[in-house]
């Protein structure tokens, strides 16, 4: 893969399935690269399988589709060029999408009432002045912010407290009004100093429930709530009090009276409402009255993820994604009690489960392709798409391949092994995931793919402090940062350095966010790798307590509160005894591990005379990898070639030719 195969990726979402089960819709996603932006249209296909995949919008950017009760509208957002999603909406029976919002910030995912006659969402409320909101007054015009909160930004999405999101909920139009009937204004159902996430309907449509911190300590915890409320915002109360991090609540939508609510969870913060660290998020259940969350699955055992914090409820089973060992599974679990079943397992990870008439639809990824949809029915799996055909069809896709390594205390290290085609020995690029509570595994992952097109053998692995393989796997690296984690990687690496294809002499070590602190922290104990980059880091867990959105509790929770201990875990602490040539990279809007924890280690390199260069990207934050802009996005693969070019060049990657007068490659 080359790095402007980017413009080759087709990234399917969660697919919504029609309320008869014959119709899965799906949002794909593509990088324009020369328009720079994403572009995505809504696909239609039919789940036995008998026509392929077609397009059934051709907006600019369209996503989170939902099919109404009735089966009669497809509900979804759409953006214009440069603008902001709005609710649309899609008469299934054939004729236009129309447009059914206009929030100076956006509009959230679609939320069908039972009666298929209105809508709830969320969007944030801008302060009057800001954003926008009065014409001439840009952003440098605006008047001072005055803080008084620790939660007061976030990553990607900037300051929050004259933004909050809240609860919207929209009527539709009568069946028999034209185009020139206008769409009523929607009703903002919730308010305060607060953000209201995840709205969902009881299933007699009388009642909305939804996500929000609104306790006493919800400034200095992690603890999220269930609520609740009339449609008209009246009569709210609070459904959960304990000590959980809820998310996306639902009902069982056959149980008319709503008595009970499902939902993901990470069931128990602790007393103080902060101790994450390594915590499972497991599918919930809890009495609509009013109650704690009771896990479904052993949270020691399972997680659903970051990525996956959604459970679909239907036909009396829940269905999740838990994260295995690389794995993404696909569980149904028996809400009436019983074992669990894995409806999709092995090398594959699950992204998105949509059901409808007894007709399950997961979104799956594998080393091959981002995302394809398959319809599992009682006894039959079967394929539905091809999007990543195009890719594939390059030749320029490389197979991962499983390795377990053992470390120095016997534990074993999960990972794999990529390498490019042609003979050996390959020079050899370890990179670290972020995190750490996050894991590498069986999906097409566009940098693997693109460094062994250019020549490079890719290890990648699970230390502890991952995700996938139970608490105890997660919690060690608790107050042990860089001890028990460095040993898992540097085992890994030695031992599948004894393979023949690959290069022992000639390794690079690069990794971001959690990845960035290793592959920092590394170069500062040993010289035995010829370069390094180092990625949007979590370098000096000193300054990041005052600097990033989630400073306030994360060094505390992940490396202690001793000065000593906190020192001994910092990969800033040990820069001075860098020597590998290193490049920084950073975003200039990360408010997640900010830009002084890069500057400050180009600085340090810098001055002692150690090969470095800083690379910074303007109008991007912590998700530039992953969800920058395009361009930015094609310009961060190119000068990490370079790099590697410079310092283990290849057959397939050199710039020794454009190096300076007098440099030469390591």
């Amino acid at each position: 893969m080359r790095p402007d195969d980017l413009a080759c990726l087709r990234t399917p979402g969660p697919a919504t399935v029609s309320p008869d089960g014959s119709t899965a819709v799906v949002a794909v996603t593509r990088l324009d690269l020369d328009g720079d932006e994403y572009r995505s249209q809504l696909w239609a296909v039919p789940t036995d399988g008998s026509a392929p995949a077609r397009p059934l919008t051709h907006g600019h950017r369209d996503s989170a589709p939902v099919f109404s009760p009735d089966g009669r509208w497809l509900a979804f957002l759409g953006a214009e060029s440069g603008g902001r999603p709005q609710l649309h909406l899609l008469p299934t029976g054939g004729g236009e999408a129309r447009r059914l919002t206009d929030h100076p910030l956006g509009a959230g995912a679609p939320v069908w009432a039972p009666d298929s006659r209105r809508i709830a969402y969320t969007a944030r409320v801008p302060e009057h002045g800001r954003y926008g909101t009065v014409e001439g007054i840009d952003p440098a015009a605006e008047p001072p912010r005055l803080i008084t909160t620790l939660k007061y930004r976030s990553d990607d999405v900037g300051f929050t407290t004259d933004r909050r999101q809240h609860v919207f909920v929209l009527d539709l139009p009568d069946d028999d009004a034209d185009d020139e009937v206008p769409v009523a204004e929607p009703v903002q159902v919730t308010s305060g100093d607060h953000d209201d996430t995840d709205v969902a309907w009881h299933p007699a449509g009388t009642e909305l429930v939804f996500v929000s911190a609104r306790h006493p300590r919800a400034d200095r915890d992690l603890v999220r709530d269930v609520w609740a409320c009339r449609p008209d915002g009246s009569h709210l109360r609070r459904v959960t009090e304990s000590r959980s991090a809820c998310s996306a609540p639902t009902y069982d939508p056959d149980d008319l009276e709503g008595r009970t609510l499902y939902l993901a969870a990470q069931p128990d913060l602790g007393p103080d409402g902060l101790d994450f660290v390594g915590r499972g998020t497991v599918p919930c259940r809890v009495d609509a009255a009013g109650g704690h969350p009771q896990p479904l699955l052993d949270p020691a055992v399972h997680d659903l993820g970051q990525d996956f914090g959604r459970v679909v409820v239907a036909g009396g089973d829940a269905f999740v994604g838990v994260q295995k060992q690389g794995a993404v599974e696909l569980l149904r679990v028996p809400l009436a009690g019983g074992e669990p079943e894995a409806l999709v397992d092995g090398p594959y990870t699950t992204r998105g489960i949509g059901v409808g008439g007894g007709v399950v639809v997961a979104t799956v990824a594998h080393d091959r392709s981002a995302g394809e949809l398959l319809a599992i029915t009682p006894g039959r799996r079967r394929l539905l798409t091809g999007f990543g055909a195009q890719l594939q069809g390059t030749g320029r896709l490389h197979a991962m391949r499983e390795k377990t390594a053992t470390a120095p205390d016997g534990y074993p290290v999960h990972g794999w092994i990529t390498v490019p085609d042609g003979p050996g020995p390959h020079p050899v690029l370890l990179t670290v995931h972020g995190g750490p509570h996050s894991q590498y595994g069986w999906s097409l992952f566009d940098e693997t793919q693109v460094y062994a097109s250019a020549g490079y053998a890719v290890l990648q692995c699970n230390p502890r402090g991952s995700s996938g393989y139970g608490e105890e796997h997660s919690r060690a690296v608790k107050e042990h940062f860089g001890e028990l984690d460095a040993d898992d990687v540097l085992a890994f690496i030695d031992e599948a350095l004894q393979e023949p294809e690959l290069d022992d002499t000639r390794v690079g070590v690069m990794g971001g966010s959690y990845g960035g602190y290793m592959t920092t922290l590394l170069v500062g104990r040993t010289q035995r790798f010829a370069a390094a980059i180092s990625e949007r880091a979590f370098n000096d867990p000193v300054s990041f307590v005052g600097s990033s959105d989630i400073g306030f509790f994360f060094p505390d929770q992940y490396l202690g509160t001793d000065p000593e201990r906190v020192a001994a875990q910092s990969a800033m602490a040990g820069a001075h005894r860098i020597t590998t040539p290193t490049l920084v990279v950073h975003s200039e809007e990360d408010w997640r591990c900010p830009l002084e924890q890069g500057t400050r280690l180009f600085v340090e390199l810098k001055r002692r005379g150690v090969p470095t260069e800083l690379l910074l990207f303007p109008g991007e934050g912590h998700e530039l990898s992953r969800s920058g802009r395009p361009r930015h996005r094609l310009a961060r693969l190119e000068h990490v070639l370079r790099w590697w070019g410079r310092w283990l060049p290849t057959a397939q990657n050199s710039t020794a030719a454009a190096l300076p007068a007098g440099e030469a490659p390591a």
